[in-house]
């Protein structure tokens, strides 16, 4: 249907690279420190966030250039979603990814980008800097198992 947002009639992989971008929701929670048990394959969130993580804005401080300066971060694209099963539940590219629909908070619905923060899905104000620890295994001091929960409505 003409009238139809293009995440109603596009599938993410047919997506250009705008629009894939533009379902991030700006809350945060893929910027944290996760560490995975090998013995359980589990993911421990924490509220430790990445050094380019900038708090305030809720967003990556050098987007374009975070994998100089953080190797490991990961690229989400249309064809890694399905195993990155530690994003958040109520992300958007996972939400498309299961046939759900964005959330009424998402900043695509509301046209507001504050939206996100006001109903209490990002991480705005609640997390410290990698940088501010002594060694990185301290951030399990910070483990969130509340942050793995659905955040919103589902």
């Amino acid at each position: 249907m003409p009238g139809e947002p293009f995440w109603r009639r596009k599938t993410l992989g047919q997506m250009t690279v705008p629009e894939w971008e533009s379902l991030c929701d700006g809350c945060g929670l893929c910027c944290l420190v996760r560490f995975e048990d090998e013995a359980t394959d589990e993911v421990i969130p924490t509220r430790v966030h990445c050094k380019l993580f900038d708090p305030d804005r809720c967003q990556c401080s050098n987007y374009a250039e975070r994998h100089k300066y953080v190797p490991d971060c990961i690229k989400l694209t249309p064809h890694n979603i399905e195993a990155l099963e530690w994003m958040p539940k109520s992300c958007a590219y996972r939400r498309l990814h299961e046939g759900r629909d964005l959330a009424e908070w998402h900043p695509l619905i509301s046209g507001d980008p504050e939206s996100v923060h006001r109903a209490g899905i990002s991480v705005r104000g609640q997390t410290i800097s990698e940088d501010a620890l002594a060694d990185p295994e301290d951030a399990l001091d910070f483990a969130a198992w509340d942050l793995i929960v659905e955040r919103g409505d589902d």
